[in-house]
């Protein structure tokens, strides 16, 4: 696990907004995508159209909707995380 996703998994211990990940991490946008598009690939991630509803695989269109997801790492991701 990269530094990046590192910082990236310890601000999704609760669902939060892809702008609210921008403002945390100072990252830029290219780079904050590619960190989550390789987390949710590992499966350490989910997105939500919101707080409450998960976005499903099937409905999933990261590459369109990436700033407009909310996102919270998955139990998965939290054992990664805490392993290190």
């Amino acid at each position: 696990m990269s530094d990046e996703e590192f910082d990236v998994l310890d601000e999704l211990y609760f669902v939060q907004p892809f702008s609210y990940l921008i403002e945390e991490l100072e990252m830029d946008e290219g780079d904050l995508k590619k960190v989550l598009q390789n987390l949710l690939q590992k499966g350490y991630i989910k997105c939500f159209f919101n707080m409450n509803d998960e976005v499903f695989e099937d409905r999933l269109d990261f590459e369109k909707d990436f700033r407009n997801y909310h996102y919270l790492a998955s139990k998965k991701g939290l054992l990664a995380h805490n392993s290190l």
